[in-house]
């Protein structure tokens, strides 16, 4: 299937937009403000979704008015968004995420009718999913939509009662795609700003992302015509919103990766202006070594793997919601790492509000939260890449060895090895119903979400001419050859769960004292790492 993106040009000109727009509209100093004053921009907002900038067309369908950009070019779009605020960007996350049910679910007229004036309007949206005793478990919500009907028995309306938690743009929204339940299970509804019943509840006070607007919707008595259920069939809410979550947790796993760099970038340019005893901090391998290299090993292969995914998602119609939650457990989790190493890096000053790093920092954390926890990414991730694992007899994961020929030169060979040795003990994890222990999965998972980012830097790297990015390669492969192995090994002796035999099978695949080798070297890799991020 051709991949759906835009014209390389097309979208550079949406980036430059969105670049020139910030450094116009929000600049450091007013996004600082904003951040204090705890203040969403909303006239801001909708000036990015007016006719002159229009960066909401990107994610919209061409035959609605939008530019139909695809997996790829949203992540591109949501690195360059999280690199300038987190806050504006998760405004901009909320309408395309409030958008998805629109698009996956609607009937023609329907998405005809609401996606062309998402597009024309500039309307701001809202995703209304999320409730006070409901979070990432939309099984449990409680919101219900009664039927009304006419004298005749045929459904005219509804009518919705419930409460809806942490949405953001909830206050400000100009229209709201709320799941609700019905007679014949969970539902999504459209539902406009001013319909009666419809009010922002409790405005969050939040650690970071301050200039996104968090609140609380309160649903009481809202009537609602019949055709504003969407795909004009009750039952589906379930289907659709799982029909996006590879989409929407590869968007957030961009942000991941854009405020992860952010934080980087300050930390490099600090270490080339600041001197410690005589030397610039970026000469010092205390400050490279333990602060730059490892965030942009780490960060590089979450690029890596978003890039991968976005080509899945671009070139197939299958949702890929595992590895979307590989995508946004790993870069999350690197994000944060890096944004709170660049407060380490600038030490006093990282602390202080003017130099942006701790506000990074603050904006990052909520990144493994939203959009299901990094506990629930495990907790997929875990599950069905073991399933995988167990109905292919191991044979998923030595695919992923017999993609690497061809990549020794960039530390192919290390990553196949492990991959060789997880398509054995995960299933193992299963023969020893290991999998009944959560930690266990939760270990199993972390060792396959390092497993694919690796495998998928590694075939980046071998394509690419950057000598940076094999570097990365080589450094990631040769951690991963040890972290997978030792985590799994860690894993199966404290569960007490396998004989001497079996132990001793995985130690020969495992095969350690290979693994310590292709250690040698990586000093001087990651000594050549430092030296070319710091003379950018």
């Amino acid at each position: 299937m051709q991949l759906k993106r835009l014209a390389p040009e097309e979208l550079e000109t949406v980036l430059s937009t969105l670049r020139e727009f910030a450094e116009r509209k929000m600049p450091l100093e007013k996004r600082l403000e904003w951040d204090r004053q705890d203040a969403c921009p909303e006239a801001l907002i909708r000036e990015m979704l007016s006719p002159q900038v229009g960066l909401h067309l990107l994610f919209i369908p061409e035959e609605y008015d939008g530019m139909g950009g695809g997996a790829y070019d949203v992540y591109r779009l949501s690195t360059e968004f999280a690199q300038i605020d987190l806050g504006i960007a998760t405004a901009m996350l909320a309408i395309a995420l409030g958008t998805d049910p629109i698009r996956v679910g609607c009937t023609p007229q329907q998405k005809l009718k609401w996606m062309t004036r998402i597009a024309n309007e500039g309307l701001i949206v809202a995703y209304g999913v999320t409730e006070p005793e409901a979070g990432s478990d939309v099984v449990s919500i409680k919101t219900k939509a009664e039927r009304i009907t006419n004298s005749e028995g045929v459904v005219t309306h509804y009518r919705i009662n419930g409460v809806k938690q942490f949405i953001s743009n909830g206050a400000i929204a100009d229209l709201y795609t709320i799941l609700a339940k019905t007679a014949d299970g969970p539902s999504f509804f459209v539902v406009e700003r001013g319909s009666q019943g419809l009010e922002p509840g409790k405005q969050e006070v939040k650690h970071g992302i301050r200039l996104s607007n968090t609140a609380q919707v309160v649903l009481e008595d809202v009537i609602v015509p019949a055709d504003n259920l969407v795909g004009a069939k009750e039952g589906e809410g379930l289907k659709q919103a799982n029909e996006v979550f590879g989409f929407t947790r590869l968007m957030v796993a961009a942000f991941g990766l854009g405020v992860g760099l952010a934080g980087l970038k300050r930390a490099i340019a600090f270490s080339k202006e600041r001197k410690a005893s005589g030397t610039f901090l970026c000469q010092k391998q205390g400050y490279t070594h333990k602060l730059l290299v490892p965030n942009s090993v780490r960060l590089a292969a979450a690029q890596a793997y978003i890039e991968y995914v976005a080509e899945l998602l671009d070139s197939s119609e299958e949702d890929r919601q595992i590895e979307g939650s590989v995508a946004k457990l790993v870069a999350t989790e690197f994000g944060n790492r890096a944004a709170d190493d660049a407060i380490q890096a600038l030490g006093g000053y990282g602390y202080c509000t003017e130099y942006e790093v701790e506000k990074i920092s603050r904006d990052a954390r909520i990144l493994t939260i939203y959009e299901g926890t990094s506990e629930i990414q495990q907790n997929i991730i875990g599950l069905f890449r073991m399933r995988q694992s167990v109905k292919s007899k191991g044979e998923f994961y030595r695919a992923m060895a017999d993609q690497l020929a061809g990549c020794e030169a960039v530390g192919g060979a290390a990553v196949a090895r492990a991959a060789q040795f997880l398509s054995e003990a995960s299933v193992l994890v299963f023969k020893q119903k290991l999998s009944r222990e959560q930690h266990a999965m939760f270990e199993m998972a972390w060792a396959m979400a390092e497993l694919e980012t690796a495998v998928a830097l590694c075939n980046k790297a071998a394509k690419s001419a950057d000598p940076l990015v094999q570097a990365q390669s080589r450094v990631w492969a040769a951690e991963i050859n040890l972290n997978v192995p030792l985590r799994m090994l860690k894993l199966f002796s404290a569960a007490g769960a396998i004989d001497q035999e079996k132990k001793d099978r995985l130690f020969e695949i495992a095969d350690l004292n290979r693994a310590f080798a292709q250690q040698r070297g990586m000093l001087d890799e990651i000594n050549w790492i430092a030296a070319r991020i710091t003379s950018e």
